[in-house]
C-alpha cells in the first residue's frame, strides 16, 4: 500500500477505483477510532457509490491512497453505512474542533495554546496501520504570539482535545462535501451525523438548503430537527419551503407553535400556507401547490416558455401553463384551460395562449380525494393537474410527486435499507 502522507481535505470527493480502473464511487469521509496512548487508527472510508448510497470500505481493502485517487480491492459490502459507538468521522466530527496545542509546537515554551483543526493528515506507520499522524491547525490572535490567523502543522501527540465548548464546531469542510448533493441525499447525510454535529452544520447551511433537506425527511425527523432550532430560524426555513410542504409541517406542530411560526414568516408565504391549512391533508386542496404558472389568454407562447425556463420552477410544475381570467394570482378569476409545454413548442412564439388550450383535461375539485387525483393523473398521463374551487377559480396545481409522497407508506425513502443491522458491516 502507498505510504505517502495524505491530507483528508484533498481526499474528500476523490474517486475510488477497483484494480482494473473501474470507478466504484467517491470518498465522503474517513472513519477512525481514538486510542488512549496512540494516534487515532483509521478503520476505513465512507464511500458514496452509484445511487447515492454511502457504504463502508474497510482500510484493509484499500491498496493505495493518494490525493488523486484511491484503489480498493475485494468485494464491497453495499449495506448502507451506519456509524458505531466509538467511531469518529474526520471531516464530519474532527475537523473544525478546538484543540490545545502543547509544548514547543504551541510556540510559547512549556505552555499550551488553543487552535482550530483545519485539516488532518493520515499515513501508514511502521506497524502497517493507517493513523492520523498530523493536524493542520490555525491559531487565533489572542492564543499565540503569531500574526493573526497563523497556521502550522503539528503532530498528533502535540495536541490535547479541548473539553466541551460553547463555541460551535466549524463545518466549512464538511459543507464543501455536501454542496453537490440533491435534496434527498442532503437530508440523508444530515441525519447520519451525530446530533450536535448535525445542528452545527444546519446552522452554517443557507436557509434554502435546509428547506430542501427538510422537505425530504419524514415527519418525525422534521419535528426532531425543528425542535432544536430557534423560532425565527425555523420561520426563515419555512419561508423557503414549498407551501404545501410547509403547511404539512406546521399542521403537525402544536397549534400555538404553528401560529407563532406563521406570524414570523413573510406575510405572502404565510398567506399561502394558511390557505392550504384550510383543507384536509388527503384532498387535492391539501396536496396542491398554490403557486402555478398563470397567464392570460392574450399572453404569447414566448411569455409562457420564458416562465417555465426559470430554474427555481420544479419540473412537474413547469410541465404546463394555466390560463385564467384576471386576477392571475390564486385564487384567480375563472379557469379557462391549460397548455402543456410540448404543445407550446409546436406553435410560433407570437401565438396567443388562448389558441392552444387543452380544454379536455378536467380540473380537479379542491375537495377531491388523493386517490381520485391519482386516478386522474394516471388516466390523463399527466404529471400535474389544475385544482379549482366551487366557483371554478384556479386555486393551485397538484403534482404527481406530491400524490406519490402521500400515498406511499411512511418510511418508503429508506425501504431499501431493511433490515439495518449494526453488526453486518465488517
Amino acid at each position: 500500500m502507498s505510504s505517502s502522507r495524505v491530507f483528508v481535505g484533498r481526499l474528500a470527493g476523490r474517486g475510488v477505483f477497483d484494480p482494473v480502473g473501474d470507478r466504484i464511487g467517491k470518498v465522503r469521509d474517513i472513519l477512525v477510532v481514538y486510542r488512549a496512548a496512540a494516534e487515532p487508527r483509521v478503520v476505513g472510508l465512507i464511500v458514496e457509490i452509484p445511487g447515492k448510497r454511502r457504504v463502508f470500505v474497510p482500510i484493509g481493502r484499500i491498496t493505495s491512497i493518494a490525493a488523486g485517487q484511491i484503489i480498493a480491492t475485494g468485494l464491497i459490502n453495499v449495506r448502507r453505512f451506519e456509524q458505531r459507538g466509538g467511531e469518529t468521522r474526520l471531516i464530519a466530527e474532527m475537523i473544525g474542533r478546538e484543540v490545545r496545542v502543547v509544548g514547543p509546537a504551541a510556540g510559547i515554551g512549556p505552555g499550551a495554546a488553543m487552535a482550530t483543526i483545519e485539516d488532518a493528515a493520515i499515513e501508514r506507520n511502521r506497524t502497517g496501520e493507517w493513523v492520523v499522524s498530523e493536524l493542520f491547525v490555525r491559531f487565533p490572535r489572542p492564543a499565540a504570539p503569531f500574526s493573526r490567523g497563523d497556521t502550522r502543522t503539528v503532530r498528533w501527540n502535540d495536541i490535547r482535545m479541548a473539553g466541551d465548548s460553547a463555541k460551535a464546531q466549524s463545518a466549512t469542510l464538511l459543507i464543501q462535501t455536501l454542496v453537490d448533493l440533491k435534496p434527498a441525499d442532503l437530508a440523508e447525510a444530515l441525519l447520519e451525523l451525530p446530533n450536535q454535529r448535525m445542528l452545527e452544520v444546519v446552522a452554517a447551511l443557507p436557509d434554502d438548503r435546509v428547506a430542501d433537506a427538510l422537505e425530504e425527511m419524514v415527519e418525525s425527523d422534521q419535528l426532531a430537527l425543528l425542535a432544536q432550532l430557534q423560532s425565527d430560524r425555523t420561520a426563515d426555513v419555512l419561508d423557503r419551503m414549498e407551501p404545501d410542504d410547509a403547511a404539512d409541517l406546521i399542521a403537525a406542530l402544536p397549534a400555538a407553535q404553528g401560529e407563532e411560526l406563521l406570524d414570523l414568516m413573510e406575510p405572502d408565504e404565510a398567506e399561502d400556507v394558511r390557505r392550504l391549512l384550510e383543507y384536509d391533508s388527503d384532498t387535492a386542496g391539501g396536496l396542491m401547490s398554490p403557486s402555478p404558472i398563470v397567464l392570460s389568454g392574450e399572453s404569447s407562447v414566448a411569455e409562457g416558455l420564458a416562465l417555465i425556463r426559470r430554474a427555481e420552477i420544479p419540473p412537474a410544475m413547469a410541465s404546463a401553463v394555466y390560463v385564467t381570467n384576471p386576477p392571475y394570482e390564486t385564487p384567480t378569476g375563472e379557469y379557462l384551460g391549460m397548455a402543456h409545454f410540448q404543445r407550446m413548442l409546436r406553435f410560433p412564439p407570437h401565438e396567443r395562449m388562448s389558441a392552444l388550450l387543452d380544454t379536455e383535461i378536467e380540473a380537479v375539485p379542491v375537495q377531491a380525494s388523493a386517490a381520485e387525483v391519482a386516478r386522474r393523473l394516471a388516466s390523463y398521463d399527466m404529471v400535474a393537474l389544475p385544482v379549482v374551487d366551487d366557483q371554478h377559480r384556479l386555486v393551485g396545481v397538484v403534482t404527481i410527486d406530491d400524490v406519490l409522497d402521500h400515498l406511499l407508506p411512511e418510511g418508503w425513502r429508506h425501504a431499501d435499507d431493511a433490515p439495518r443491522r449494526r453488526g453486518g458491516r465488517r
